[in-house]
């Protein structure tokens, strides 16, 4: 007879069914038309949704057309005025109501869930349900709050949502529910691979009562997605891949569409030498291989300290082989189906020229039958060039390399398009918060990972999009401020470009660029004349050289906010001294007051602790982008220039900016009040010349984190289109705003000019 230490190294787990009823009985051979205006419409050019475990067809949808989402938004339409009027609370009872429904029904959708996208029930049941009920309870209450808390905020109005398939039911709560707080109305399209959550949830909308039209949904593939592109929305908040981001952000460009993307990632799970392996170890079970590396932010990359590789790694592939792959609605299963044989397909293909490019494969075999199932593999012994380290993959799949030095940690971390999220394993919290400070990512875990709540920011930086979702941010991103009244701007006139020698030198006679802390001459050695003057003309090296000066004053964006403040103050004492020597007069004084302004913000548009989950304290940290573009309007040139700058510079911002074409010698003679006032070299830059070509190239330009343009309709659309290339969150004002009132310092500048970023951290028992 065996020992019980034996019998419990022998036992294994037994087959625990989870009944398919109650989703089939819903289903029961449905072809589903969509849901739009209340009511769902009569089936058209149905394509079947497939359970990816076993290849049977649940259901069939209708591809949507043009028409139908056209239709669509049509409804939002004529539905948003009524439900933007409603009140916070009225708004919150609806919310309240769809929580209560999703909870009662959360078997049932947690089924369908795990059926129609391959999940294992035990992630469905326990996680994605439970945080979408989650979802729609926090947001009723942000519906309820909005008066108070978002004063002169009102909502963009027809949202179209487009969200992919690894989260159906989840992404949708994610996006819904503040879209409606925020009194939006809501066209949705759905994955084509995963509906059907989306139109059980339809089903809810008209038993809650909703009113009609105030959430449509159409189904379809990637055309209907596009459609809702084109179509005459408000906002545009799309989650899915990096290229198809960049699609939407070239399509939206001019439109003045709102839009957030959440998009790729390809997340860092770095172990130091002082983490609890076994607690990294099954922290790289949850992050990866429970879901199916369908987690957009999972640690894929995993970056273990030399010194434990061979521990970690040992132990790594030791719990690998435990791990249970199979049906998905069996509650003894790790690791469900793959969504389709594309997805497969494209994971086996990535794998195999990983492999080729010298990676060693660690991987069991998989199951028989026709389900698209992928077992956990772990891919070693390869560099950071490798495909594996560069590319997601988005299946149970994860790469593992070795670092030496804390540094060396931060920039293998850093070496990717990428910034998602993180998770950083150690048991020192100093270090552990050090290396979360460093580390370009969104959100950053601290012994732990893939925590959400509808209480935290959640969102990327880089190629990995911008905006964020959850919390105030979330509701943030469905509000709007009230835009300036102003009339639309213009194109200044042309240039009158006068050659180096001409009357005299004429480079010599005029004003000079600041870079870097100094006077430039422009580098193709050419001025410009204004009423006046001669001004420099500056161009693409001229950009280039100001971008590397702004990346070497990195100084500025970690000094405190207090340092920051006293230099702002400083310069505004300076500006005042100096009042005679500015012209207009007239703007002197307001540009004086502006600086004062904000300065007084520079340490108090503070991050927040959100309440989330228990034993964690969730930190929503203000960061500055880093390297700004800033092109200042043309009306106002010195009240215009100090509004812009000071605001980007007062976050911890360096900025390359260029002034008024028809008038910079305001900010250009700004230099001595900057070099006299403390303010480190390469934090402002200034690049006069023609706006349009040098805002194209601040646009196109890689190493510019973030940009602004106040300028005419073509500029903007031309800066939006040009900055798909790293995705860069652009804002831009194609209407004169008064620099002079309220408008000049609205708390745009300071939102738009920080990112969120959001660290977990154990907290309690």
């Amino acid at each position: 007879m065996p020992t019980v230490s034996e019998a419990l190294s022998l036992m294994d787990y037994g087959p625990a069914p989870e009944s398919p009823a109650v989703a089939l009985d819903w289903l029961n051979g449905r072809i589903f038309g969509h849901f739009i205006d209340g009511a769902f419409t009569e089936p058209r050019d149905p394509f079947d949704s497939v359970n990816p475990a076993t290849g049977a067809v649940l259901a069939q949808v209708s591809q949507g057309s043009e028409g139908d989402v056209a239709a669509a938004v049509k409804a939002a339409r004529g539905a948003a005025r009524k439900w933007a009027g409603l009140s916070g609370g009225q708004r919150a009872r609806h919310l309240y109501a769809l929580a209560r429904l999703l909870q009662k029904r959360e078997r049932l959708f947690a089924v369908l869930e795990s059926l129609d996208n391959g999940k294992p029930i035990r992630e469905s049941r326990d996680i994605d349900v439970p945080l979408a009920v989650r979802h729609f309870y926090h947001h009723a209450g942000w519906a309820e709050l909005i008066a108070d808390e978002f004063p002169g905020m009102r909502p963009h109005g027809v949202c179209g949502q487009i969200i992919p398939w690894n989260f159906p039911l989840l992404m949708l709560a994610w996006k819904v529910a503040p879209a409606l707080a925020a009194g939006n109305t809501v066209v949705l399209k759905p994955a084509e691979q995963t509906p059907l959550t989306a139109l059980l949830f339809a089903e809810l909308c008209i038993e809650a009562g909703l009113p009609k039209g105030v959430v449509n949904i159409v189904t379809g593939d990637g055309r209907t997605g596009a459609s809702l592109v084109a179509s005459d929305v408000d906002k545009i908040a799309f989650t899915g891949s990096t290229e198809v981001g960049r699609i939407i952000r070239r399509a939206t460009a001019g439109t003045g569409k709102a839009l957030t993307l959440e998009l790729g990632g390809k997340s860092p799970f770095i172990v130091f030498a002082e983490a609890d392996l076994e607690a990294a170890v099954e922290g790289v079970v949850d992050a990866i291989w429970f879901n199916q590396g369908e987690v957009c932010c999972a640690g894929s990359r995993i970056l273990v300290q030399e010194s434990v590789a061979e521990r970690f790694t040992r132990r790594l592939k030791a719990r690998m082989a435990t791990l249970r792959v199979g049906d998905p609605l069996d509650k003894s299963t790790d690791i469900g189906a793959v969504v389709d044989r594309v997805q497969l397909d494209r994971i086996r293909g990535i794998v195999d020229q990983a492999v080729a490019q010298g990676a060693i494969l660690h991987q069991a075999p998989a199951p028989n039958g026709p389900g698209c199932f992928c077992p956990p593999a772990l891919l070693t012994d390869l560099g950071a060039a490798n495909i594996a380290m560069s590319e997601e993959i988005f299946g149970p799949v994860v790469a593992l390399m070795t670092f030496r030095t804390p540094d060396e940690a931060v920039a293998l971390a850093n070496n990717t398009r990428y910034g998602l999220a993180a998770s950083i394993w150690n048991e020192n919290i100093t270090t552990a918060l050090d290396i979360a400070a460093q580390v370009k990512a969104g959100v950053v875990w601290i012994n732990g990972t893939n925590l959400f709540d509808a209480n935290a920011p959640f969102g990327g930086m880089r190629e990995s999009g911008f905006g964020r979702e959850g919390a105030r941010e979330g509701m943030l991103a469905y509000l709007t401020g009230a835009s300036p009244k102003g009339r639309p701007r213009k194109a200044p006139g042309a240039l009158s470009p006068l050659p180096a020698g001409t009357s005299g030198d004429a480079v010599d006679r005029t004003r000079k660029l600041y870079i870097g802390g100094a006077q430039k001459r422009p580098d193709g050695g050419y001025s410009y004349a204004v009423p006046g003057a001669q001004v420099p003309l500056g161009g693409r090296k001229d950009i280039r050289n100001a971008v590397e000066a702004a990346h070497k004053a990195t100084g500025w964006s970690k000094v405190t906010g207090h340092n920051r403040a006293q230099v702002l103050y400083f310069l505004a004492e300076n500006l005042n001294a100096r009042a005679r020597d500015f012209a207009p007069r007239d703007e002197v004084a307001l540009a004086v007051e502006r600086a004062f302004y904000w300065a007084a913000w520079a340490d108090k548009h503070d991050g927040r602790i959100h309440s989330t989950a228990s034993a964690q304290v969730t930190l929503a940290m203000k960061e500055p982008f880093g390297v700004m573009g800033i092109v200042c309007p043309e009306e106002a040139p010195l009240l215009g220039f100090v509004s812009t700058v000071l605001p980007a510079i007062a976050m911890g911002n360096r900025v390359i900016a260029v002034p008024a074409q028809s008038n910079p010698v305001p900010a250009l003679d700004l230099y001595q009040v900057l070099d006299t006032s403390d303010v480190p070299g390469g934090v402002v830059n200034i690049v006069t010349g023609p706006r349009a070509e040098l805002a194209d190239t601040l646009a196109k330009h890689d190493d510019v984190a973030a940009l602004w343009v106040f300028g005419e309709d073509a500029l903007c659309r031309n800066v939006e289109e040009q900055s798909a290339g790293n995705l860069k969150p652009v804002w831009t004002e194609p209407t004169i705003r008064d620099w002079s009132g309220a408008e000049g310092q609205s708390r745009d500048f300071l939102r738009r000019a920080v990112q969120v970023k959001t660290v977990w951290v154990p907290y309690g028992a």
